[in-house]
């Protein structure tokens, strides 16, 4: 049974993560610490941007859930860091890797989630765009734009 508990606490954990990146991006990154997140919208080749000060930010509290969890023992504070560091490390992958290449690995998946969720985040890249914050969620019209296309393409 703790077993199934600390399972479920590591998704929470990471479904929770994805509501406090939008928050976090709407009217942190968004708001007062524009300056910090501006060039991440404004692309000019560098590998290395000030946004990237907030995967540090991020990363501190599943850290330090990680290593209280294991040093009291606390199977809940370590499941709760676990579920946290997964929702970065997807959030790495799919963002930076993949959508924005900045390591060129991970290349033209046909996947219509991905392709959906890609489309949204670039589309909230627009200068004049202030919708789309979240990252590893959607709006659903990108889903069923894709499932769309899909369809009529006779897939």
């Amino acid at each position: 049974m703790e077993l199934l508990l600390n399972i479920i606490i590591v998704i929470s954990a990471f479904l929770f993560m994805e509501f406090m990146a939008w928050f976090t991006h709407k009217y942190v990154m968004h708001g007062f610490l524009w300056i910090l997140h501006k060039d991440h919208h404004v692309r000019d080749g560098r590998k290395i941007e000030w946004n990237d000060v907030f995967a540090v930010i991020f990363a501190i509290p599943s850290i330090l859930l990680i290593y209280i969890g294991v040093m009291k023992p606390d199977s809940y504070l370590l499941s709760t860091g676990i579920g946290i560091f997964l929702y970065g490390f997807a959030y790495f992958m799919f963002h930076d890797v993949y959508v924005h290449q900045r390591i060129p690995v991970l290349k033209n998946f046909s996947n219509r989630y991905l392709r959906a969720t890609v489309k949204a985040h670039l589309e909230h890249h627009n200068p004049h765009a202030h919708y789309n914050y979240g990252f590893l969620i959607a709006p659903m019209k990108y889903y069923y734009e894709e499932f769309s296309k899909q369809r009529k393409a006779g897939n």
